[in-house]
């Protein structure tokens, strides 16, 4: 049977006598803009410059507060007209639109006229007023009545359509004007032009209909409103528009300097929050300092652009405080030069190449097993081991004889890196990186000699750290959080003795004792104190420079997400520019004074017999200082041998023919320290000259200098294996 309606008068003393709400049950507009929700966080720094603005409520999409004269007068016309003409007539209730309005229809809020906009908003502000899935029933509407009366004796009208516009729901999950502007029609609410307002008032009515009729409606209150004012209106462009504008999202989910940063930012916010929160903060400050955070984005970008062709596509950088451990800046990929922008380049697990030496020879040192000082020899070596021979070789493919632990270090030499290890263990070298904070996933058997050259898997973050914790004489420290308000001492722990970290600062700031590699007016010599490492990874997949001065430690890490090999590109090549743009900038006005050694060291000055070195004032831990280093018995009377000597090959070198490439192809240089002597091999003489040419064949061999007189100078012996050479096939 048909209900049938009651009547006007009855209603009305019901909305009178029944409804009365006290005054401090109705909140005042401030309230309501100070509690204003939104999906999006801003991510600000240290000093609350914005840098990143993220979306974090993905149930609603739902922008800041926008003021009313921030809104278009365009708009504000549109949606008056189209929702409640009588707005500024009525208090609240447009009596005189009920009284006309078909009972059946009445309290329907889809009826023009009859539910004002002031009612509307109590429906928005009120949770029991929400509708139901069969609408709202009489009493709620009679409650949005006596709401809207409410609000029109405590709020001005302009309050009212202001906060009306930012709760109102629009299409699908907008809510509020400026997630409409921006999802829609990519601009702010100002912008908004007359067709972009009918559209706009017509999703108010009829937030997810189909698009023709979202049109047909924004052509109504175009028409509508011309008609009112004398004119006519042409929806074609209003029609054309809608149809494009509602197929599309214009406000991306993030945008900023700082997307990798700000997203771990925000996990740290909910993990401290509690996995119940809901709420969405409006803003989270970092300790990240947005001047540097763009100039080292610029500078990666930079960087890549000018290694165009050369197959490398990202990159990453990290800067953090010395003392605190605060990250002041993180970028985790190049952005748009990248195919995988996601991928966050500060945590990703990469090969460090010879970035882990320091470490190692720190270890050492610590260890009294060597000193700054102690001769390695740098010459081809075959190590047994459980998978078979393990031959390592030089980045440059070149051998130097023997050199300093100073020397070997800071030019990178993996000779003597390797037989550094082979001495402290790689068992035992992979327990000191895992105290100082690096993500091992293996132990030091699994990765074997090959883990002083950097075979194991790092990240950034954590390397970079590591590096702190030499820039802090060996305290460990954990990087401390991105959130500002979790700021403070970060404590730490001494992993490294003080003084072998000292000792390898110093070397790793030596501009002179890198000049073999890297020559002496390299990138990595920088203005003012600073200590620096490179590293490429096998096959030049990553690369990296790392490195510290008395308050920040910077990495930098280039390569490619995908992991595939880039052209040619090195630490000094790739990320070593990046790594001295950014110590450059940092230093601009800030000076950087080398540190003071810790006590147990001794300065003192050593001589290198046989010419190997100069002279040099060297630091020692006490108890491992000497005055001579020199190869021999006769080196520790303190009188260096003058003669020259054979650099490349040593004794003991093994070579390996190999029958598939042409003889011509495989000759061996021999090499000697001096111009003026004559080779021998075998008793047969070979050549003249500081280089001679030589094609190996099987067998045993003695290599021999003489000088002018055919007194021996110096001698080695090595071992050719191999079949005899196959002679290539003709067409």
């Amino acid at each position: 049977m048909k209900r049938r309606a009651l009547p006007v008068g009855v209603l009305v003393g019901v909305l009178v006598g029944s409804f009365s709400l006290p005054a401090w049950a109705l909140p005042s507009f401030a309230e309501v803009k100070a509690a204003h929700p939104t999906s999006e966080t801003l991510f600000l720094d240290r000093h609350g410059e914005m840098l990143q603005r993220q979306r974090t409520d993905p149930s609603v999409r739902q922008g800041a507060w926008v003021a009313l004269p921030e809104v278009s007068p365009a708009l504000r016309s549109a949606l008056v007209y189209s929702e409640d003409r009588r707005f500024y007539e009525h208090a609240g209730v447009d009596w005189q639109a009920v009284a006309s309005a078909a009972w059946g229809n009445l309290w329907n809020t889809r009826t023009r006229g009859a539910s004002t906009i002031t009612m509307q908003l109590a429906g928005l502000l009120d949770g029991d007023l929400k509708a139901g899935a069969q609408g709202r029933s009489w009493t709620q509407k009679a409650g949005q009545a006596v709401w809207a009366q409410w609000l029109e004796t405590r709020w001005r009208k302009d309050q009212i359509l202001e906060a009306y516009l930012n709760r109102v729901p629009f299409r699908s999950e907008l809510v509020g004007i400026d997630a409409l502007s921006r999802s829609l029609f990519g601009k702010a609410p100002h912008g908004l032009d007359a067709d972009e307002a009918a559209i706009t008032a017509a999703l108010v009515r009829a937030p997810n209909a189909a698009p023709e009729r979202v049109a047909d409606r924004a052509c109504e209150v175009q028409q509508a409103m011309a008609r009112a004012q004398g004119a006519k209106a042409d929806c074609l462009s209003v029609r054309l528009l809608t149809g494009t504008v509602l197929r599309e999202r214009r406000w991306a989910a993030s945008e900023g300097d700082a997307p990798h940063a700000t997203r771990r930012a925000w996990n740290e916010w909910r993990q401290q929050a509690g996995t119940g929160t809901r709420a969405t903060p409006p803003q989270i400050r970092t300790t990240l300092w947005a001047p540097l955070q763009r100039e080292a984005q610029t500078l990666l970008q930079r960087q890549l652009r000018s290694l165009l062709g050369r197959r490398v596509e990202d990159g990453a950088v990290v800067v953090l405080d010395n003392a605190s451990g605060e990250v002041l800046a993180w970028v985790g990929s190049s952005g748009l030069l990248s195919q995988a922008a996601e991928v966050d380049g500060v945590t990703a697990l990469r090969q460090p190449g010879s970035t882990l030496k320091p470490f190692l020879y720190a270890q050492a040192i610590a260890e009294k097993r060597l000193s700054a000082a102690s001769l390695i020899e740098d010459a081809p070596t075959h190590i047994p081991t459980a998978a078979g021979l393990y031959i390592p070789q030089n980045y440059d493919r070149n051998f130097r004889g023997w050199v300093s632990v100073r020397t070997a270090l800071a030019s990178s030499l993996n000779i003597p890196a390797v037989r550094t290890l082979a001495m402290v263990s790689p068992e035992d070298f992979a327990a000191q990186l895992v105290r100082l904070g690096l993500p091992l996933r293996e132990g030091g058997d699994y990765y074997g000699l090959g883990l002083a050259l950097g075979s194991a898997e790092v990240t950034l973050l954590s390397l970079t750290n590591a590096y702190r914790t030499l820039a802090n004489q060996g305290r460990q420290g954990p990087v401390a959080p991105l959130l500002a308000s979790q700021r403070g001492a970060v404590g730490g722990s001494a992993v490294l003795d003080p003084g072998a970290a000292f000792i390898v600062g110093d070397i790793l700031s030596d501009a002179n004792a890198r000049a073999a590699t890297f020559g002496t007016d390299s990138l990595l010599a920088t203005r003012v104190w600073t200590a620096v490492k490179t590293g490429t990874s096998k096959d030049m997949r990553d690369n990296w420079a790392v490195g510290w001065s008395q308050r920040y430690t910077v990495g930098v890490w280039v390569g490619n997400a995908s992991g595939a090999p880039m052209g040619d590109v090195s630490g000094t090549t790739g990320a070593a520019p990046v790594w001295a743009g950014l110590m450059r900038w940092l230093h601009e006005r800030q000076p950087s004074r080398a540190p003071s050694p810790p006590a147990g060291l001794i300065a003192q000055t050593v001589r290198f017999g046989d010419r190997l070195e100069p002279s040099r004032r060297e630091w020692f831990i006490a108890g491992t200082e000497q005055p001579l280093f020199a190869l021999g018995a006769g080196g520790d009377s303190g009188a260096p041998d003058l003669r020259p000597r054979i650099l490349s090959p040593t004794t003991g070198t093994i070579l390996a023919i190999d029958p598939d490439i042409p003889p011509a192809h495989q000759r061996l240089t021999l090499k000697a320290e001096a111009a003026d002597v004559r080779w021998r091999l075998d008793d047969k003489p070979l050549g003249k000259g500081k280089e001679v040419q030589w094609m190996p064949w099987p067998g045993r061999h003695r290599i021999e200098i003489v000088n002018a007189r055919g007194e021996l100078l110096d001698s080695v012996r090595i071992e050719v294996r191999g079949a005899g050479v196959k002679t290539s096939a003709r067409p």
